[in-house]
């Protein structure tokens, strides 16, 4: 009898839910867009759900300055850090503070951008192109100097570079590419310098612009709300890697592990791709019918650009186009 009532409570000690692991917690910084967090939260959660995932979703400066702040009470809440302002990432990793983390699935990645020592990972491929308002642009752009034409005159949009890093990253590239010569060419043909990324897109959905540099997802989430809007690709494209870095010290390693590991795997990438922006890996397939190319057609025809010379030159590329978009 006694050897029956031992087995029977061995058996319902291994079935017990009081067994279970402790729940892992992870809190990631990113400057993506809601719905993709939260998708990409669900979808970890139920590969993981050993593990809570929490975020904080703003802008990347809004990001920095809260880690900035919390490094200096001495109290880092964050573990993961996924933002599209690549210059931060070199700047942290020379600052000694990201953790080396060589992902299984780092071996699939198709990007422009590649840190060697698997401090950073690009995990999303952010793409800007051209939107036009479909109603004033009959005929879709193909080259970056269309937009000097009669056709864009006065209507044409940038982003304030101050306000928005993909902007000045765009800036960057264009600046780099074709030289100052070709934005003071813009602004004689009447190029203005909106606010932020979302705001010249709404612009020129409502007419106010007939075109800007628009963020892929930005411009695709109002096409298919119906607003006016095309976007097209010139043969030189804007590609800005978005990475993903784990801290140095985390005491959430294994679970930061998980995550980037998931946000670089195919179920990963999937959700990235439904939301309407690029993948970084060739088997997974991208939105169709609204103007997206492939990650390896992105990346041929990307404008290459030294963002560890970026770092050094932001300010005075910012100073200089706001200068030259502010002159009469």
């Amino acid at each position: 009898m006694r050897k029956w009532v031992f087995i029977f409570l061995i058996l319902s000690i291994l079935t017990t839910p009081v067994f279970a692991q402790k729940k892992e917690k992870l809190m990631v910084y990113t400057s993506m867009k809601e719905t993709l967090i939260g998708d990409l939260k669900k979808g970890f959660e139920k590969k993981y759900p050993n593990v809570s995932l929490d975020y904080y979703s703003a802008g990347a400066g809004k990001i920095m300055a809260k880690i900035a702040a919390e490094r200096q009470s001495g109290k880092l809440a964050v573990d993961v850090i996924w933002t599209s302002e690549v210059p931060d990432f070199y700047s942290m990793k020379k600052e000694g503070i990201l953790q080396r983390y060589e992902s299984p699935e780092a071996k699939n990645v198709v990007s422009p951008l590649f840190d060697p020592d698997y401090e950073f990972t690009p995990a999303r491929l952010g793409t800007l192109g051209i939107t036009y308002n479909t109603n004033k642009i009959k005929t879709p752009p193909k080259e970056w100097t269309d937009l000097l034409t009669p056709e864009y005159k006065n209507g044409f949009g940038i982003a304030n570079p101050a306000l928005s890093g993909t902007a000045m990253v765009s800036v960057a590239m264009l600046v780099d590419t074709f030289g100052w010569d070709f934005i003071q060419k813009l602004r004689a043909n009447g190029a203005k310098m909106g606010e932020g990324s979302g705001q010249v897109v709404d612009d020129t959905a409502a007419g106010d612009l007939v075109a800007c540099i628009g963020v892929d997802y930005i411009t695709i989430d109002k096409i298919k709300l119906g607003a006016p809007l095309g976007f097209a690709y010139p043969k030189q494209m804007l590609v800005i890697p978005s990475p993903v870095a784990i801290f140095k010290g985390t005491p959430n390693l294994s679970a930061a592990q998980k995550f980037v590991d998931f946000l670089l795997s195919k179920d990963g990438q999937a959700i990235i791709a439904s939301n309407c922006t690029l993948p970084i890996r060739r088997d997974v397939p991208i939105a169709e019918g609204v103007g997206l190319v492939s990650p390896e057609e992105a990346v041929k025809r990307s404008i290459k650009i030294d963002y560890i010379k970026l770092i050094d030159e932001k300010q005075a590329i910012i100073d200089k186009f706001i200068s030259i978009m502010q002159s009469k």
